[in-house]
Formats: C-alpha cells, sequence, structure tokens
C-alpha cells in the first residue's frame, strides 16, 4: 500500500470515529446470560421484574397476571447460576376476583417499595394498582382521564419507584410529531405529567428502573417481526420536573437475546448492574433469559 493511500486510510477512519454516535461516558460491560424454565403451565410470559438491593432476592411479573418470588443463586463472580422459587400468586382485582388472561389481566409493570408493596401496572384496561399483599385484593388507583385514548395494547408497560415512593410510568409507544415518551407521575395521591422522554417510532418503552444512582434506566425493544427482536438501555439523570444527561448504555443485534421486557437496577459493589429478563408469549420458539450487564463508570 503506498503512503498516500495509508494516509488516506487513516484519515478515514478518524473522521468515521468522529462522525459515530455518542453513548455517552460510561462504560458497559456483560456479565451473563442466564435461561430459567419450569415445568408449570403458568410459567413464562415474564415482562417485569425487581430485584433486592444486593441482588439476592427477585420478584417477576408475567403477563397473565402471575407473580412470583425466590432467590437468585449466584457463583463466586456474581453471574447467575439458578433462581430458587420461594412463593407464587394469582392476581385478583380489587373486587377480589382472580384476573384471568387478556384484557383485564394483562399486567406489565413492576415496581416493589422500600416497605415490599408492589405496584403493578396494566395494558388492556389500563391502569396502575397496588398490592400491599399479592393474595389479597388489589387497591384501586385513580387514573387520568387521558389514559381512556391510548390504543388497545400500547399502554403502561414500563413503571419505576423512586426512593420517595413516587411512581413513574410511561407508554410502550412514542406520541405525537416529536416522537416522544411522556412520563405519568403519581405522588400523594394525584397524577401529573412533569415531562417527556425523547423518543422514536423505531422503540417501544417495555422496562423501567430508578438506579441505585438515582437514575432512570430505560429498557427498550424494537421488533422487527421475522428478524427478531433488538433491545438497548438508555439511562437518564432525574430531576423534580426534568430529566437530563441522557445515555444509551447498550443496544444488541437484531436476534442477540430475546423479547427483553424487564428491568432492574442495582449496586453489585463494582458499580451498577442491569439485570433484565424476556417474555417467551409462551411460545416454544422463544425462552425466558435473563440478561446481565456491569456500569463500570
Amino acid at each position: 500500500m503506498s503512503g498516500r493511500r495509508y494516509r488516506s486510510l487513516i484519515l478515514s477512519c478518524i473522521f468515521g470515529l468522529l462522525a459515530a454516535p455518542v453513548f455517552g461516558a460510561a462504560r458497559v460491560e456483560y456479565v451473563g446470560t442466564y435461561v430459567w424454565s419450569l415445568p408449570d403451565r403458568d410459567f413464562g410470559g415474564f415482562s417485569g421484574i425487581e430485584l433486592s438491593a444486593d441482588g439476592s432476592g427477585f420478584t417477576v411479573i408475567s403477563d397473565r397476571a402471575w407473580i412470583r418470588w425466590g432467590t437468585v443463586d449466584r457463583d463466586s463472580s456474581g453471574r447467575i447460576r439458578g433462581m430458587r422459587m420461594a412463593g407464587r400468586a394469582h392476581l385478583q382485582d380489587s373486587r377480589g376476583r382472580v384476573l384471568q388472561p387478556g384484557r383485564l389481566g394483562d399486567s406489565e409493570g413492576l415496581a416493589v417499595a422500600a416497605d415490599g408493596t408492589r405496584w403493578i401496572s396494566f395494558e388492556g384496561l389500563d391502569r396502575i394498582a397496588r398490592y400491599d399483599d399479592v393474595d389479597r385484593p388489589a387497591t384501586r388507583i385513580d387514573i387520568p382521564q387521558g389514559w381512556s385514548s391510548i390504543p388497545t395494547n400500547e399502554g403502561f408497560e414500563a413503571l419505576a419507584i423512586t426512593g420517595d415512593g413516587t411512581i413513574l410510568t410511561l407508554p410502550e409507544y412514542a406520541v405525537g410529531v416529536d416522537h416522544s415518551f411522556p412520563v405519568w407521575r403519581y405522588r400523594d395521591g394525584a397524577w401529573d405529567q412533569p415531562f417527556s422522554i425523547p423518543g422514536s417510532e423505531q422503540w417501544q418503552a417495555v422496562g423501567a428502573d430508578i438506579g441505585p444512582d438515582g437514575r432512570l434506566y430505560l429498557l427498550e425493544r424494537n421488533f422487527r417481526g421475522v428478524l427478531g427482536f433488538q433491545s438497548r438501555v438508555r439511562r437518564f439523570a432525574l430531576a423534580d420536573d426534568d430529566i437530563s444527561a441522557e445515555e444509551i448504555l447498550f443496544e444488541s443485534a437484531t436476534l442477540q437475546y430475546d423479547n427483553l421486557e424487564g428491568i432492574a437496577a442495582w449496586d453489585d459493589g463494582l458499580g451498577v448492574r442491569i439485570t433484565m429478563i424476556s417474555d417467551d408469549n409462551f411460545l416454544p420458539i422463544q425462552r425466558t433469559e435473563l440478561v446481565e450487564y456491569r456500569v463500570v463508570n
């Protein structure tokens, strides 16, 4: 190769790097993937996950109104090696009726408060419910009038709770000409919509959590039909009425993972660990997998 051609190649690489998208200052490293299976007929369809502060306990919600909890077995490097069930419950509505799959029982988002209260978001009939005890009826939460205009199956899959007990949720699909996700907030018994998250037609919001660093972690999905699923995670600095400092932490290749829908962010002692779980849609060609990454700075 001539010196001129070599210099041209170097310059092209430099300009290519300068033109590449910036994913923020954070560095993310892959930790591991664990495939989880049980013979129970109601096992699968997981769309929400929460982990304890040290990653040793789990709670998961399926989109057929089943909630499960237990402990996570990890090896010396912190990788998942097993999931041990401690209990499960079939969720009830506020009148004590067991929720059936479909419009009323499409439970999607999960958030666990510091006192153990479970908050769950539903699609179909879009709503948020509180469970002080998952073996007892839900406590009904009034919803904003604007939610009645949300198209079927485009409701609230992402749900998060802040340290002071404030609930945050957003619809699955970006709306408006600017393709943004309106974030709804529930605190002190009232709803408001303080800010929106920039979005696009390509990505859908499917999971959210507040990390130990106080930031909002948002899991998004790009469904490409026969080409499969693609996932990405963004995080934001969270203020009272605004968000800032958007960072793209990672973006998977198509078919790299299954249909990741739930996310939990916790401190593993080396950084913020993000744990994601897939919804297998109760189909034999899909699987339930837990995928973990660590944000190291």
